[in-house]
């Protein structure tokens, strides 16, 4: 009923409609479509009076609620988060490294490990980069674990008590160290204090230790560069000896085998009552030489006598006589001489013949001789090695002396701070998008 009551208000004069029908047609479709849009929620779209409706004009939004409504929760959240993990720990960062860090001094050493084989450069360069030959490199690369080691850690502890050295200044208790830690954090603590860089090219070390007072930087820096120095002479000399070690084996072992030799040699010379053999052979051959001719004569002599007179006559008799005690002195000096084809030979163990105190002495003479040959080149031998050994001798070779500061070089404040401060944003900023991409794939 008000529906129809509404079409015959609304109805057009059929006397206008008739005059201007192009305009009631517009006047039509441009009401549609506004009760289009009225049905569409718009704003913008006018709304339509009814009979029995009070129709009140739109108010208008301030720009206060407009913007509120616009705000929401997550960018709330997102501002907070930014204040929270950006704003204020990088603030605070800054503080400390402005205000509350203690000063800290830094002392430098420079040296490199060093080997006098190969001769001896003429320049100062020259002597640096020859130390990368070889088996320095090797020395240099034990040497800085060494010194980063834990048994450096103990040792410097020993000498200067790290937890008083590096005790906590004031408030600055990050870079202090602790009371009553362990020995694996006192050397996590030591590798932060001492950096050591090593040029493998030219092969020179350079170490920086730092503190917060320049004193003890400089004095813990010496300490290091004695223990390095004491650490490569324990390596030089453990290598010099393990070089000499065979050839003295070697000379001890020829010594011993002369001595052997010399000694049985005595044994012999005691036992035989001579100095050598040969000169006894010799006097046996002249007595037995000497025997034969006087054998000769004899028998010459007995000869004769036989064509003058009997057999039985006294002076035949006589020299028959000493013709067979010629001929059995003879026999007796041939056999001392030697056993003969017959092998006759005295069977006195204690009483050789010449030939076998001959066999014999050659026997020890020859191992004599051997024995001083061996020693001789052993001794050659060790002292070639010595030669080596100490042309292979390492050293530390320190052209740099730990530095004493005068001015703090850390920390590194302003560095620091903003580090920490792009760190967060970065943070922060991978946080947020990995937000935004969760959120627009669920």
């Amino acid at each position: 009923m008000a529906a129809s009551k509404d079409a015959a208000i609304n109805k057009p004069d059929p006397a206008q409609a008739a005059d201007n029908p192009n305009t009631a047609k517009a006047t039509a479709k441009s009401r549609g479509i506004a009760v289009l849009e009225g049905l569409l929620g718009k704003e913008s779209a006018p709304i339509i009076p009814l009979p029995g409706r009070k129709v009140e004009p739109p108010k208008k939004a301030g720009w206060q609620s407009k913007w509120l409504r616009k705000l929401r929760w997550r960018h709330a959240i997102i501002g907070a988060s930014f204040l929270g993990l950006v704003a204020v720990p990088a603030t605070l960062a800054s503080l400390y490294m402005a205000f509350i860090a203690a000063d800290q001094y830094h002392s430098t050493a420079s040296f490199a490990v060093r080997s006098i084989e190969g001769g001896v450069s003429s320049d100062i360069l020259g002597m640096f980069t020859q130390a990368s030959g070889g088996s320095t490199v090797s020395d240099s690369y034990i040497l800085m674990d060494y010194i980063l080691s834990e048994r450096m850690a103990v040792d410097a502890d020993r000498r200067f008590k790290l937890e008083d050295v590096y005790a906590a200044r004031g408030l600055d208790y990050f870079y202090g160290i602790g009371s009553n830690l362990p020995i694996e954090d006192k050397l996590a603590y030591w590798r932060d204090m001492v950096k050591v860089n090593f040029d493998h090219a030219s092969g020179i070390m350079q170490i920086t230790v730092k503190a917060f007072g320049p004193t003890q930087a400089q004095e813990i820096a010496q300490f290091i560069v004695d223990q390095s120095d004491s650490l490569v002479n324990s390596l030089s000399l453990s290598a010099r000896n393990d070089v000499l070690r065979a050839a003295q084996d070697e000379v001890l072992a020829g010594e011993a085998r002369l001595s052997k030799a010399r000694a049985a040699l005595r044994v012999y010379r005691d036992k035989a009552q001579e100095i050598s053999p040969e000169q006894g052979a010799k006097v046996a051959i002249e007595i037995i030489a000497g025997l034969e001719r006087q054998l000769t004569e004899l028998s010459a002599d007995l000869a004769t006598a036989k064509s003058q007179m009997s057999d039985d006559t006294p002076r035949i008799r006589v020299l028959k006589t000493r013709i067979e005690s010629l001929e059995q002195q003879l026999t007796v000096e041939r056999q001392r001489l030697g056993t003969g084809e017959r092998g006759t030979a005295n069977t006195d163990p204690n009483a050789p013949d010449v030939a076998g105190r001959i066999a014999e002495f050659e026997e020890l003479e020859t191992e004599r001789e051997f024995a001083e040959r061996a020693y001789t080149a052993a001794l050659a031998s060790l002292e070639k090695a010595r030669l080596e050994a100490n042309n292979r001798q390492r050293y530390l070779a320190l052209f740099i002396e730990p530095t004493l500061s005068e001015l703090a070089q850390y920390p590194s404040r302003l560095l620091n701070a903003l580090l920490v401060t792009f760190g967060l944003l970065f943070a922060w900023g991978i946080g947020l998008m990995s937000y935004y991409n969760i959120r627009d794939r669920a």
